[in-house]
């Protein structure tokens, strides 16, 4: 039996409506391989749409967004509209009104991509950073006082509950459990006095509950460097809300490129729609030159399908984009390559076909 799934698509800004284009052009090529439907509604949610508006997204658009099996972006992001305007009327309201509390960012160095470090290879880089998606330092308490004064100030509060910390946590645990047995815990308890020993005494009780499973913990600041220096020493990397984002971006940067950066939004309890999105942000810089690259639009597309339940699509999707880089023949210029966004997905399409039984 054809089951049917419905999906928000906010192809936002920039190169979001370049490459979102595209990989639903792959994803529907899946879903007639594999006989289930995706149905794709539009939403013009942008910065494009708040310079017209003076709204990102519609004064109801949690509530439309509500009833559909999943959400699919492109990049939110443009030149004259400020980054807290952009992300705090679209992103961060649809994270926590569909309590999407974990951010999973999988990092792989792949063959063909020539990674920044050069002693680096194919299958040294291959970990997964699970950052915490609706509290901690991005928290909306604070305020500026005294403006445009010597004595203007502003506060910040973070936010660190017992709930947030033990769910994001346990998620890492059981991630690690299916990968190869190694969490670390990215703290900075010697600095933050309150937060962190916080985070790290609720790491240390989960660990607790999971003897087979091997950790450690590494200040920020350090962990920084070693994912630089030793990036095949790391398997699920747990982090809050901040540290997440930074390390996140810093392994896509040492795993080749953030263009083919995934991302998912998950609420793993099922109660509400997840949200998928590659790393790489609009990139103005590159817009509307044909030049993006569409890799990180299409693996976020295959961790939504795999989250959906077709887990044969998915991991048929990721075969195509690893066999299209490691033949190193069609690649964007982030990856040292000539190709346009159209041409590499073409050849991921090829490859799909090409392992069709």
């Amino acid at each position: 039996m054809t089951t049917t799934q419905r999906i928000a698509v906010i192809a936002g800004d920039g190169i979001g409506t370049e490459v979102t284009p595209e990989a639903i052009r792959v994803l529907d090529h899946l879903a007639e391989r594999g006989e289930f439907r995706l149905v794709w509604e539009h939403f013009d949610w942008s910065c494009a749409r708040y310079e017209q508006h003076g709204a990102m997204m519609s004064s109801d658009g949690l509530e439309q967004l509500r009833g559909y099996d999943a959400i699919f972006l492109g990049a939110v992001g443009r030149p004259g509209v400020p980054d807290h305007i952009s992300l705090w009327g679209l992103l961060i309201p649809i994270r926590r009104a569909f309590d999407q509390y974990i951010n999973l960012r999988p990092i792989r160095l792949f063959d063909g991509v020539p990674s920044p470090l050069d002693r680096d290879r194919a299958g040294d880089v291959d970990l997964v950073v699970v950052r915490e998606n609706t509290e901690g330092e991005y928290s909306q308490i604070g305020g500026r006082m005294f403006a445009g004064t010597p004595y203007e100030m502003a506060t910040q509060q973070s936010v660190f509950t017992r709930r947030g910390v033990e769910r994001v946590i346990r998620y890492a645990f059981e991630a690690a459990r299916v990968r190869r047995g190694h969490v670390t815990s990215a703290t900075k308890s010697n600095g933050i006095v309150h937060t962190m020993p916080f985070w790290d005494e609720i790491f240390a009780e989960v660990a607790a509950e999971h003897p087979d499973v091997t950790t450690r913990q590494e200040h920020i600041d350090a962990l920084s460097a070693k994912l630089v220096m030793s990036p095949s020493d790391f398997d699920v990397i747990v982090a809050s809300n901040l540290f997440g984002d930074i390390l996140s971006d810093l392994a896509a940067g040492v795993a080749g490129s953030i263009g083919i950066a995934p991302s998912a939004n998950l609420n793993p309890d099922l109660v509400h729609p997840s949200m998928f999105e590659p790393v790489h942000g609009s990139a103005p810089d590159i817009a509307g030159r044909g030049i993006a690259n569409p890799i990180g639009q299409l693996w976020s597309g295959a961790m939504m399908l795999d989250h959906l339940g077709y887990s044969a699509a998915a991991a048929g999707l990721m075969s195509a984009i690893e066999a299209t880089l490691t033949e190193g023949t069609t690649l964007t210029v982030d990856l040292g390559g000539e190709a346009t966004t159209t041409e590499v997905t073409d050849a991921v399409l090829s490859h799909i076909d090409a392992a069709a039984p």
